[in-house]
């Protein structure tokens, strides 16, 4: 805690490109896989060559995409957007199987009856399935939200900075302050993000507080 104390502002700074480095790609694979998911779900084949495509694209090691990507895009390897392109690719690929899964979890009764009242697929899948999938979405959101944050760190070993800086500087200085200071405050940021999505997704979701009201209410007469 005295490493954290005296060098505050350097953390704080660190902090602030690791989320950087986090969110962005969290973003761009949200704006992908949205669309991507929503469209292959009813597709068969191409939700099932998605679904591959994007399992394999997870199982590339991070270190492996931080050396291939700057010769394929002109890049620099220690050019953070080198990490901002690899997470991307691992959030989109853990989104688009997500996204899937959320639409499924509508009840098919909610969909009959948008469809009776006279809703058209893009319609139906705006206002009814992407709003009721939230719910299950936000989970899987939270993974991916807390494994960016991890994987920033990794960024450290080939000169990007974050708190990962402080895994590489402790470890060549042989200073284990360091590098119990990087692991808390990593721990810390992962766990108020969880707590921030997860928020988001009650926020979001007002109808899913309604009905644990009322089931509440029911058991407590009961």
């Amino acid at each position: 805690m005295k490493y954290l104390v005296d060098n505050f502002s350097e953390i704080m700074g660190f902090t602030g490109t690791h989320l950087y480095l986090a969110l962005v790609p969290l973003m761009l694979g949200l704006v992908i896989a949205i669309p991507v998911g929503a469209l292959v779900r009813r597709v068969s084949v191409l939700r099932r060559v998605t679904v591959t495509v994007a399992s394999l694209a997870y199982t590339i090691p991070s270190l492996a995409l931080f050396v291939i990507i700057p010769p394929l895009v002109g890049i620099s390897a220690i050019d953070p957007l080198n990490v901002i392109i690899a997470l991307t690719i691992y959030s989109t690929a853990l989104l688009v199987i997500a996204v899937p899964a959320a639409l499924d979890s509508v009840p098919a009764t909610v969909l009959d009856a948008a469809d009776a009242v006279g809703f058209g697929s893009l319609r139906r899948t705006l206002t009814v399935d992407m709003p009721l999938a939230v719910p299950v979405f936000v989970s899987s959101l939270r993974v991916v939200v807390v494994t960016n944050i991890a994987m920033v760190s990794v960024g450290a070993l080939i000169g990007v900075g974050g708190l990962g800086k402080l895994f590489t500087q402790g470890y060549q200085r042989d200073y284990p302050d360091e590098i119990i200071a990087g692991i808390i405050v990593t721990l810390a940021l992962a766990l108020i993000a969880d707590r921030v999505v997860y928020a988001l997704g009650r926020w979001s979701t007002p109808w899913m507080r309604a009905d644990a009201r009322t089931s509440n209410a029911k058991a407590a007469a009961a």
